[in-house]
């Protein structure tokens, strides 16, 4: 049986670009094959301009964003390193609890959920760190943090300590200056506002990062030793290491043309005009934002469920009527937000008014006690 088509406007997946789609038609090739290694190279030099970086290890992962995430501390960690993790949300918990698994010390800085990183608290939790780590554009809350500010005072105070950057639903949707940030390692996904399907893991690594890199790291998949001769090759060629996901990498490769050809400014702005509306007119219908006012993700809002209404049931109700998702809240949060996404391909006034009408009939209707 076909699937039903829904318009994707929770935290991820969101509904891909036509290009991206199309590129996951493309003909299969394989993952050693010359025309392929040229699209891989395309890819990675569409990922630099995403990333605002020139790291030569730059790539996609095979692997949702988590993948990222261990990659990133699995490459950094060595046992007894502190790491400090800012924590304003869902995500930032994770790193604490991957950072743990490779034998980090990990130094927890927890922030009130909704809150931006308070950049002079996570300096003054540690004195020398051999990585602070912070989420860019938190998913679980729709907050934005400062991450340039951050690299700046990383930097200013030591020239061992690595940046570490989760840009998950950042990355395609706003734009990233990660070299001038100072930024050392980051990943993201492309089920989010780059508008790829999920199963790949956007990622970069700096010369520095490379230099603290941990040597045969405890997982083998995820060595970027053995990652990188694949992606970079070397005086022998490209060294197989896995069979890489052709129709993903392919279909990033088209989302990224699609995405340059537009200009990252202007996907940028594209991604701010429609999130302004969409929060706007949920205050309008008398709705509360979750997220800090002037630290709001443009492409990721966070709402407070009303008093008396079920997330569930109106979440449902969307579903059902008009073929649209959204999100429930994370952690705490569960119950009592949504989390609305216009990412990528929905990044658009019409999805805006969509979304804001759609809810409006089904809030009247739950307030009326007829769902």
């Amino acid at each position: 049986m076909p699937l039903n088509e829904r318009t994707l406007l929770g935290p991820g997946p969101s509904n891909p670009y036509p290009e991206a789609t199309a590129g996951l038609a493309a003909p299969l090739l394989g993952h050693l094959d010359p025309e392929f290694i040229g699209v891989l190279e395309r890819t990675c030099d569409g990922l630099r301009s995403v990333w605002g970086t020139a790291n030569p290890l730059t790539l996609p992962l095979s692997g949702t964003g988590s993948i990222g995430m261990e990659a990133a501390f699995a490459n950094t960690v060595r046992p007894g390193d502190a790491v400090v993790v800012a924590v304003n949300g869902l995500f930032g918990v994770r790193m604490c609890d991957v950072a743990a698994r490779y034998g980090a010390d990990v130094v927890r800085v927890d922030h009130e959920w909704g809150r931006p990183v308070d950049i002079d608290r996570v300096l003054a939790a540690h004195p020398s760190p051999a990585i602070v780590a912070a989420v860019h554009a938190e998913t679980s809350t729709g907050v934005r943090s400062d991450i340039g500010a951050l690299g700046a005072a990383v930097r200013s105070r030591s020239d061992r300590t690595l940046l570490l950057a989760d840009c998950v639903t950042s990355l395609g949707g706003m734009e990233m200056h990660a070299d001038s940030w100072g930024v050392d390692i980051a990943y993201a996904g492309t089920q989010k506002c780059l508008g790829v399907a999920p199963g790949l893991a956007p990622f970069t690594f700096s010369e520095r990062a490379w230099e603290h890199r941990v040597a045969a790291p405890p997982v083998w998949y995820l060595d970027l030793d053995l990652l990188g001769a694949y992606v970079r090759g070397g005086t022998g060629g490209r060294a197989y290491h896995h069979t890489a996901p052709v129709a993903l990498i392919a279909s990033l490769d088209a989302a990224l043309r699609r995405i340059l050809d537009e200009g990252i400014e202007a996907v940028a702005e594209r991604h701010r005009a429609a999130g302004a509306r969409l929060q706007e007119g949920l205050q309008e219908l008398g709705l509360e934002l979750f997220a800090a006012e002037g630290h709001r993700l443009p492409q990721l809002t966070s709402v407070r469920v009303p008093e008396g209404v079920d997330s569930a049931k109106v979440r449902e109700q969307l579903l059902t009527d008009y073929g649209i998702e959204i999100g429930a809240g994370a952690g705490p949060y569960a119950s009592s937000v949504w989390r609305i996404g216009l990412m990528g391909a929905n990044a658009r006034l019409d999805r805006a008014e969509l979304l804001l009408a759609a809810l409006g009939r089904v809030l009247d209707r739950s307030r009326g006690g007829s769902i």
